[in-house]
C-alpha cells in the first residue's frame, strides 16, 4: 500500500482512526511503524493528507488524521468494458483503478458468455475492495463509480448519453488506422470514454452501432490481444496522452 485509505464513517470528531485489519498489519508488519511516524492517509472520495501514529497495540494502530483542504480531481477517462471472464475482471478491477479511471461500465456483446453476468467478481461486496486496492496502488482517492448492462443495444441507444454526455468516445479495435494515443492528444482537454470488446472482438453490428453513437476507431497496432492486456495497455496509452504538454511527442 503506498496510501492507507479510510472511510469517513472510520474517523471520529477528534480526527481519530483505529484500524485492526490489513491496514494495520500493512502499518506494522511492512511499514515497521512506530508512534511519531506519519504515514500517507487519504479519504475515500476525499482529500489526502497525513496520519501520525498515536498508539500500537493488540493488533490495534491508532492514527491522528491530518487531511488536505482540496480532493483529487476525478480522472477524466471513462472505461466501457465487454464483461470478460470472471478470472480475468478480477484481476482487471485493481488495475483499472490504480491506472485511473471515473467510471467503469460494464456491458454485454456477442461473443461474451451469459454466465459472466451472473458471477459474483460482478458483486459490489467482491469488486469494491479490489478497486479500492488499486487506488492505495496509486495514491488516489477516487473511487470510480460502476454500471453493470446486460443489453448492449439499450445501453448505447438510450442509455450512454446519461452515463457519458460530453466528450470523446473512442473504440478499439485492431483494424483502426488511426491510434488511440493520437486522438487522445488531440482531445487533451476533453473528457474521454475508452470502449474495449470481448476478446473475440466487436462484432460488426456492434461497431457499427458505436460509430453510429459518436464513438471513433482507434488502434494500437495489429494484434488482436487479451482484454486485460489491451485494457492495461490501452489505459497507459491515453492517459499519457492526455497529459502530455502540447507540441511535444511524434
Amino acid at each position: 500500500m503506498n496510501l492507507i485509505l479510510l472511510e469517513r464513517r472510520e474517523v471520529d470528531d477528534s480526527g481519530d482512526v483505529s484500524l485492526s485489519d490489513a491496514r494495520a498489519a500493512h502499518l506494522t508488519n511492512v511499514l515497521k511503524i512506530a508512534p511519531g511516524h506519519q504515514v500517507r492517509i487519504g479519504m475515500l472520495d476525499g482529500p489526502r493528507g497525513v496520519g501520525t501514529v498515536q498508539s500500537i497495540g493488540d493488533g490495534v494502530v491508532t492514527l491522528r488524521c491530518a487531511l488536505e483542504t482540496e480532493t483529487p480531481s476525478r480522472p477524466r477517462v471513462d472505461l466501457l468494458l465487454a464483461v470478460p471472464r470472471p478470472k480475468v475482471m478480477r484481476r482487471l478491477w485493481a488495475q483499472i483503478a490504480a491506472l485511473g479511471v471515473g467510471q467503469i461500465i460494464l456491458t454485454n456483446a456477442e461473443r461474451v458468455e451469459r454466465p459472466y453476468f451472473d458471477t459474483h467478481i460482478l458483486a459490489p461486496d467482491t469488486y469494491r475492495p479490489l478497486l479500492i486496492e488499486g487506488l492505495q496502488q496509486a495514491r488516489d482517492t477516487r473511487l470510480p463509480s460502476v454500471s453493470i448492462h446486460r443489453q448492449f443495444k439499450v445501453l448505447v441507444e438510450d442509455e450512454l448519453d446519461r452515463l457519458f454526455d460530453r466528450g470523446v468516445r473512442l473504440v478499439a479495435d485492431p483494424a483502426a488506422t488511426q491510434t488511440a494515443s493520437t486522438v487522445a492528444r488531440e482531445s487533451r482537454e476533453e473528457r474521454l470514454l475508452l470502449a474495449v470488446g470481448p476478446e473475440g472482438g466487436w462484432n460488426a453490428f456492434e461497431l457499427g452501432l458505436l460509430e453510429a453513437h459518436g464513438f471513433h476507431l482507434v488502434g494500437m497496432g495489429p494484434r488482436t490481444l487479451r482484454t486485460d492486456t489491451a485494457c492495461v495497455a490501452l489505459l497507459t496509452l491515453v492517459h499519457a496522452a492526455m497529459t502530455q504538454p502540447s507540441g511535444t511527442g511524434p
